[in-house]
């Protein structure tokens, strides 16, 4: 029975890639879904592939252990993350009217500066695009009893086969699909485990003292932390092609910010839901935390509840991932296809440039891969990819939409340091690499800009 259902599933989301596939006329039809993305599907594409792997097992597992100051991160600072979009960066962004982030780097700082951020851009989305992969591989080890690594390829295979075809119009028309599969599927689920609902209460007031502490303690590494945990995702994702991409493909700008807070409230009120699944498997269950975490809700699932609740948990579950693979593939893809491939060729047609962009997503998600078999936990890939892109894209983000005077001398120093500090910081003491990198960003901003203004500065008489 739950064979059948995962293979129907994975025919119907094949399916939707081959009919998306006949409305990509060009290549801003295949990035962008022509521009015409409605409220409604642009907030579930804003939400849904934001909504994986690492929310539905990497969080659930981090708050059975570490109780709610563990989660910090996801769901709360990618939640913010939305929000801050919205607020401060749809708006401009939409208005300049660009095909992927990199282009925003060459409009404000010049070339040489986009191909730098373009390369960091790519590099931020292999962790992610790897983590999903490894949660299609648990899902259909403990779903279906078969071999995680070749749940992996299965996964690998069907996402690539429908982002390939059918771009950003495929990714958003399953995102949206997936979205209601992810909310039905999590609530019916709730609802079984929990009795009607009638448990949730008793499960929530019986976890130990401590267990819900959300603010630091009064001392200097505990601040630290949870600093670095509300801006890893909150600040780190925004500088990201995935974002600004459903962002551009909005029909209209004011569809784009309210797409932007619509899923912002929709991530952290649906994500709660695997979070107390979570209780009711650390209360009702504790024998599955001696084993891999990350299994803590799928084995719940499996081997405590109804068959109709299996197949709607693993619909659910396969939603989730899936729309963030997806979408996660597409964005690097694009960045390189346009942003450093397409200025070597001086005459390049757009049909040329079509097929140029679907060859980068078989090569990232080739190299992902690759990623996904060297072992690393949900939770570690997909924050190493938001550290990236915080340390190296942020700063030079901000001050290129809200800063005057930005130069491409000030914004390559932000990059460069900020990327060189987190990465040798990261190799031996991963507790502080996050904040010394965004340090050294800011500061590599500043004192070029300074100087700068310094030495041209008129004499005093």
């Amino acid at each position: 029975m739950m064979l059948l259902f995962v293979l129907l599933y994975m025919i119907i989301t094949i399916g939707i890639g081959i009919l998306a596939s006949k409305w990509v006329k060009n290549t801003r039809d295949f990035l962008l879904a022509g521009r015409g993305l409605p409220l409604y599907i642009s907030a579930s594409a804003l939400f849904a592939p934001w909504f994986g792997s690492e929310t539905v097992l990497g969080a659930s597992s981090k708050i059975a252990k570490d109780g709610l100051y563990g989660v910090i991160e996801d769901p709360f600072g990618a939640s913010l993350c939305l929000f801050l979009v919205g607020l401060f960066f749809a708006k401009p962004l939409y208005r300049m009217n660009l095909l992927t982030f990199g282009d925003f780097y060459r409009a404000m700082y010049g070339r040489k500066v986009e191909i730098v951020a373009s390369f960091m851009l790519a590099l931020s989305y292999l962790g992610w695009v790897a983590a999903q992969m490894v949660a299609i591989g648990i899902i259909m080890q403990v779903a279906l009893g078969i071999p995680r690594e070749l749940g992996i390829f299965i996964g690998f295979g069907v996402v690539l086969f429908y982002t390939f075809l059918g771009g950003m119009w495929a990714v958003s028309l399953t995102d949206f699909i997936q979205t209601i599969m992810i909310v039905v599927g999590l609530l019916l689920t709730l609802y079984e485990v929990s009795n009607g609902f009638s448990q949730i209460t008793t499960v929530l007031k019986n976890q130990p003292p401590g267990f819900y502490k959300f603010f630091p303690d009064n001392n200097l590494k505990d601040i630290l932390y949870y600093i670095s945990a509300w801006i890893t995702i909150g600040l780190g994702s925004i500088p990201q092609q995935d974002v600004f991409q459903r962002v551009m493909s909005s029909r209209s700008e004011r569809v784009a910010v309210l797409s932007s807070f619509v899923a912002g409230f929709m991530y952290l009120t649906v994500a709660m839901i695997p979070l107390i699944l979570a209780l009711f498997a650390k209360t009702y269950y504790p024998e599955l935390l001696s084993t891999d975490t990350q299994l803590l809700l799928p084995r719940m699932v499996m081997e405590h509840t109804s068959m109709l609740t299996q197949i709607l948990f693993v619909g659910a579950l396969l939603s989730a991932i899936m729309s963030t693979a997806s979408g996660a593939l597409l964005a690097p893809s694009a960045v390189l296809s346009e942003n450093l491939i397409k200025p070597l060729f001086k005459e390049l047609s757009d049909s040329a440039f079509l097929w140029i962009t679907r060859a980068c997503i078989l090569a990232v998600a080739l190299i992902s891969l690759t990623f996904a078999f060297m072992g690393e936990s949900i939770y570690e890939l997909v924050g190493s990819s938001s550290a990236l892109s915080l340390v190296s894209l942020f700063v030079p983000l901000v001050a290129g939409l809200y800063f005057k005077g930005s130069n491409s001398t000030s914004a390559m120093a932000s990059m460069l340091c900020g990327f060189i500090a987190w990465l040798l910081l990261y190799l031996f003491d991963q507790e502080y690499a996050l904040l010394v990198g965004l340090l050294f960003s800011i500061l590599g901003y500043l004192i070029p800009s300074l100087m700068r203004k310094f030495l041209t500065s008129p004499s005093p008489v």
